[in-house]
């Protein structure tokens, strides 16, 4: 394992790449509502592309030995396999339809995994300008405050994140949907605001009670997030209450009180 002076300084080149990255999302947010609509996918792949494009830049000068994995790359053909090498992996920018749409909920994530293990996450959200970072061990933070997850102990009181997914089959929608029927009798409210990282930040500094997503992206939607939940003393967790996978594309999450009872709901709802 690194040790933590390491740590500290790869959070920090992590930030200072999320903020880079940032700032190209912000301007393209707000140029968005000039577009015209046969160009709004490829603005967003731009953006993605050249955001990724710097973030990994920025990184592989600092550390050459390093592995990378990320959203565009993977997407372009490139190798997501994850090993036990120190690994970035970048979401350059998460809820893309929140984007075209200039709904304010849009984030870099950026997680460093050593051993497969996260160990360094930092999510930021330049529109609102909320920089979530986490290093294992060591605390999570909201602009550099210490963040902790909700002390909410029954569901009837929780507020829980989803999201409808991508796809649009009608089997798969109708076993999300009522699952999402099932769970709205044992909880508060339900909340999709289209990005998994800033969910799993939701969960860290207690907006949110409970998170459960499954056939998302990949582990870039996760990786920094995870840190995040972890160290602000949440849980992350497959929906079934088994071990998170990183590479599985299934996450629930929620502080400890709620976890066994989540869970049972979950399975109850399947």
């Amino acid at each position: 394992m690194a040790d933590n002076d390491s740590l500290s300084e790869f959070l920090a080149s992590a930030v200072d790449a999320a903020k880079k990255a940032g700032e190209i999302i912000r301007q393209g947010f707000y140029q968005t509502k000039h577009v015209e609509h046969k160009g709004l996918v490829d603005l967003v792949t731009e953006t993605d592309k050249a955001c990724e494009d710097l973030i990994f830049n920025h990184l592989k000068q600092l550390y050459p030995t390093h592995k990378f994995i990320g959203e565009e790359t993977t997407a372009a053909g490139g190798n997501a396999d994850l090993t036990d090498e120190p690994t970035w992996i970048v979401d350059p920018l998460d809820g893309t339809t929140n984007f075209v749409h200039g709904f304010p909920f849009v984030c870099v994530s950026i997680g460093l995994t050593i051993e497969k293990i996260p160990t360094v996450g930092v999510v930021y959200n330049p529109i609102i300008n909320e920089l979530f970072t986490g290093i294992r061990g060591k605390g999570a933070f909201l602009n550099g405050n210490p963040i902790k997850v909700s002390s909410q102990s029954e569901l009837v009181k929780s507020l829980l994140a989803t999201e409808a997914g991508t796809k649009r089959d009608k089997l798969t929608l109708d076993a999300s949907t009522n699952r999402i029927n099932s769970l709205l009798f044992k909880v508060r409210s339900l909340r999709m605001s289209g990005s998994c990282a800033l969910n799993l930040c939701g969960i860290a500094c207690g907006r949110l009670d409970l998170f459960y997503e499954t056939g998302f992206g990949g582990p870039w939607d996760v990786a920094g997030g995870a840190v995040i939940v972890t160290e602000a003393g949440g849980l992350v967790y497959d929906p079934s209450g088994k071990d998170f996978d990183i590479t599985s594309q299934r996450v629930a999450a929620s502080n400890p009180h709620l976890k066994d009872a989540f869970v049972e709901v979950l399975k109850q709802s399947e």
